[in-house]
């Protein structure tokens, strides 16, 4: 790789990788959640995933590159790892904690390479494939926002009643 458009076209392939990626765990991590907006949130981001791998045939189109044949190791890890997640039996607010943690990781990833790929096209003035970027990666970071405000407001709540329940037990076995 000696220069930045080679760079960003490297960049450009880890993305459509990892999308593609993620369009196979989304649906799986909606039915593995229990809580009804997180379920929601999952499906809409399914969606928002496929204008984003169509956003990124439309760059490869602009800059007349192929995407394929580059694998995403990192994305690659960070839904290994959250595959442990929908392994687990049973449904609770606790799995759906779990679920939100794997999705953030995946999600603070997205941003960071779409930010860097965002800077790379407008050093370079591809003025129209940095707006394509740039709308990609609001989307990631309003996801990661949503995700948040779902936690906070319901399943952290949730699982405060699942800890009150166990508390009893908890403290009788502590004595023991």
């Amino acid at each position: 790789m000696e220069t930045l458009h080679e760079l960003l076209v490297d960049e450009l392939k880890d993305l459509y990788s990892a999308e593609n990626q993620l369009l196979k765990a989304l649906p799986r991590m909606a039915k593995k959640a229990s809580n009804e907006a997180l379920q929601e949130a999952f499906t809409a981001h399914l969606e928002e995933t496929k204008g984003q791998v169509n956003r990124l045939n439309q760059i490869a189109e602009l800059l007349e590159i192929k995407l394929s044949g580059k694998k995403c190791k990192a994305m690659e890890g960070l839904l290994e790892e959250g595959k442990d997640i929908l392994e687990e039996k049973g449904t609770s607010p606790v799995i759906d904690a779990a679920l939100i943690g794997a999705a953030q990781r995946v999600e603070h990833y997205e941003i960071a390479a779409y930010g860097t790929a965002k800077a790379f096209a407008e050093h370079l003035g591809l003025t129209e494939v940095a707006e394509l970027l740039a709308e990609t990666l609001d989307e990631e970071s309003a996801a990661d926002e949503k995700l948040t405000a779902i936690s906070i407001d319901e399943i952290l709540p949730a699982t405060d009643a699942e800890e009150e329940e166990e508390a009893p037990a908890a403290k009788a076995t502590a004595r023991k």
